[in-house]
């Protein structure tokens, strides 16, 4: 019997706008747990995604403050120049450590820390980019029990980040990129395998 989810992360570089509307537009509004997204931005490019993602899907997206609890049917954006952190209350924090993969935020951040608070309720999801951010941290979600996913490499346009992710042996699946917000809801309703 698959374990109950009870959060979604996703990572996304190089692409990723476009692979985040088509992911997030198939999630319902009612999608019973959080999703939390990283996609790598440059500091100063300012932080309208959150608004840009919110036009594109039927869940609630916010740029969380910190401390912000994070809830079902939100999704949550990592901000430019932060590393966005699940904390152990269920709440978002932010750090301003070192880049990872010269990346902050960096996906291996998030899903080190969702990873560690969720543990085998977590789903993590790794989208098109065009470095390796993103696979330690699928690798740990993988040790804590979670469910592993990602792009398929063909249908991403960097494929670096979803082949970096498949090579560590810890996904569990692969799909097209149109397919993916629909086998995430399954998963979540528990219809799928």
């Amino acid at each position: 019997m698959r374990q109950r989810i009870s959060a979604v992360v996703i990572g996304a570089s190089w692409g990723g706008l476009d692979a985040y509307s088509r992911v997030l537009g198939k999630l319902p509004a009612n999608l019973p747990v959080p999703v939390l997204v990283v996609q790598h931005q440059h500091p100063s490019g300012g932080d309208k995604l959150p608004w840009i993602l919110d036009t594109r899907t039927a869940m609630h997206v916010v740029a969380p403050m910190e401390k912000e609890p994070i809830e079902a049917g939100c999704v949550y954006v990592a901000p430019p120049g932060y590393h966005m952190l699940v904390d152990v209350d269920h709440t978002v924090c932010y750090s301003l450590a070192a880049p990872v993969n010269y990346s902050r935020p960096s996906i291996d951040e998030l899903f080190f820390s969702a990873g560690h608070v969720y543990g085998p309720g977590l789903l993590g999801v790794i989208l098109t980019g065009a470095n390796d951010d993103g696979a330690a941290g699928i690798t740990y979600i993988k040790q804590r029990g979670g469910i592993t996913m990602a792009q398929s490499p063909v249908t991403a346009e960097a494929r670096t980040m979803p082949e970096a992710a498949i090579a560590t042996g810890c996904i569990d699946q692969i799909h097209d990129l149109d397919d993916i917000g629909t086998v995430i809801s399954e998963l979540v309703f528990g219809l799928g395998a």
